[in-house]
């Protein structure tokens, strides 16, 4: 038998036997496999042979858990009427015939004479038509880039990647929001850094919080989503993003800011305020789609040679061909018509989360790909996570986007963007059920 399945065995044996309980996290793949002295791969192969056989639930980087009850036999009720599981963990965004709209632009690029030059390596600084095409878009609420501090990698987490990498060293502090993206985590891992929490509210990060922070050791960075906080979708006020960037203009503090999902919301960055500490992240693959990606960093002045080099060492510049389409579906207008048409989408689902989750208490702006949902006691984020999954559906737990691992919130993130609507509404309705009427066991402490 393969090590991987006997391994997987092992994993079995204490599920069954309750020594991995329901809603327990199993640790992530490279953890596991340093514990248990295998390869990388190995541990891939063995997280997939539980998901294989119905035992967890979850994806690499937010988390994987064991679920709340092996799986009916013969299917689930949710999974019979729409054929397949619901999976509230992936948030990728897809416009009615968003196709049809892209597929223009990419076929003059597979001409022989200018695919030659489209399949050549591309700079960190991409091309002048690339800045300028980046700056168009990239403009809002008044500010506008200056195309030649626009640098481009191979997508956002890249781009957030480098901006950090030239920012701090192996044992840095770095600040960030107490819930932040998950990979920020994991890049800080990789990276050596130590991320200090935060305080924040529904107007953004409390600049008392940075500035406390700062005090008691200085941070070599600040990594923020200032529009359209993942996961809670909170959007800094005018007035907060003033006081932050007077705070962070006192202290000296750099800023990466994260603006991934700043289409949907047409709000000025932080970067307007405090252009000379601001990195300002986004990209394409919310607006586009997430398989032909480019990530946009626009750098303070004199920045320009140290991102440029976290780029390169890390190998995180974009492809010339992404560039080259990027280019096109901006100049075309298809990115605009795509812009429009998800706001339109994310709108319509942020609808159907008001009718199904009525009465319970959920965080998420009227324009948002997400929705925040805090759980009612006695339900924990790990066991709701482990009994959604007994039905069919994926959401991801609170304490993916916890960084201080003492203080995980019961609450559950719903990413809106990736299931079809039906699915959606169907799936919503089943967790409001679940959370109403829980089985037995189901929020077991």
């Amino acid at each position: 038998m393969d090590d991987f399945r006997r391994i997987a065995d092992r994993i079995a044996e204490d599920i069954a036997s309750g020594r991995l309980p329901p809603g327990r996290r199993l640790p992530p793949q490279r953890l596991f496999a340093r514990r248990r002295g295998i390869a990388g791969s190995t541990a891939g192969r063995v997280y997939g042979e539980l998901v294989r056989r119905g035992l967890v639930v979850g994806e690499v980087g937010r988390g994987t858990f064991v679920r709340a009850a092996a799986p009916a036999p013969g299917g689930r009720a949710l999974v019979e009427q729409s054929g397949a599981d619901v999976n509230l963990e992936l948030n990728y965004p897809s416009a009615p015939g968003q196709s049809e709209l892209l597929a223009p632009a990419l076929a003059p690029l597979t001409r022989p004479d200018v695919l030659t030059g489209a399949l050549r390596p591309a700079a960190a600084d991409g091309t002048a038509e690339a800045r300028e095409a980046a700056a168009g878009l990239l403009a809002a609420g008044g500010w506008s880039p200056d195309p030649e501090r626009l640098l481009f990698a191979g997508n956002a987490r890249q781009a957030v990647a480098a901006a950090l990498a030239s920012l701090a060293r192996p044992g840095d502090r770095v600040g960030v929001e107490e819930l932040t993206y998950p990979l920020v985590k994991e890049i800080a891992e990789r990276l050596g850094l130590v991320l200090v929490p935060l305080a924040a509210d529904a107007g953004g990060l409390r600049p008392e919080a940075l500035a406390e922070a700062h005090r008691g050791a200085p941070l070599s960075a600040l990594y923020v989503q200032p529009a359209l906080h993942n996961p809670t979708s909170a959007t800094c006020t005018a007035e907060r993003r003033a006081q932050l960037a007077d705070t962070v203009l006192r202290l000296g503090v750099p800023v990466v800011e994260d603006r991934i999902w700043s289409f949907l919301r047409a709000e000025p960055p932080l970067a307007a305020l405090a252009p000379h500490l601001t990195h300002v992240v986004d990209g394409l693959s919310k607006r586009v789609a997430p398989g032909l990606t480019v990530g946009f960093l626009v750098v303070p002045p004199d920045r320009g040679e140290a991102v440029r080099g976290a780029l390169r060492s890390g190998g995180w510049t974009a492809g010339r061909f992404a560039l080259e389409a990027a280019v096109r579906w901006i100049g075309d207008g298809t990115v605009a018509r795509l812009v429009a048409a998800k706001r339109e989408d994310a709108a319509r689902r942020q609808r159907i989360v008001r009718r199904e989750l009525a009465g319970c208490t959920v965080r998420a702006d009227p324009g948002a790909y997400f929705a925040w949902w805090e759980l009612p006691a006695p339900w924990r984020a790990d066991t709701f996570t482990a009994a959604a999954a007994a039905h069919g559906i994926a959401v991801t737990p609170g304490t993916a986007f916890a960084v201080d691992p003492r203080r995980t919130p019961d609450a559950v993130r719903l990413g809106l963007a990736t299931a079809p609507e039906p699915d959606l509404e169907r799936a919503l309705r089943t967790l409001a059920d679940l959370v109403r009427h829980p089985g037995p066991g189901d929020t077991a402490r």
